[in-house]
């Protein structure tokens, strides 16, 4: 008979399972802000008449929908 709490090995078990998924879901968070940062920042650069490289642009919109997309995948399926 094992003397660990049932709640304990249930979350251990999850663990071993999923391992980092706290840090994961901090680093989507923070590429997806950042992301979304970046391409608030070219919007604003394009609106006061900058010439943007047309691919930079499409790479940002890439991050913006990628991350987010990642962080949806990586939620609790409970």
């Amino acid at each position: 008979m094992s003397k660990i709490d049932p709640e304990l090995k249930k979350k251990l078990l999850k663990e071993t399972q999923a391992p980092f998924k706290g840090l994961r879901r901090i680093l989507w968070i923070a590429f997806s802000g950042s992301a979304f940062l970046g391409l608030l920042i070219m919007l604003f650069k394009m609106a006061s008449g900058t010439e943007l490289q047309q691919n930079n642009l499409v790479i940002q919109l890439g991050a913006c929908v990628i991350f987010p997309t990642l962080l949806f995948f990586d939620r609790n399926k409970d």
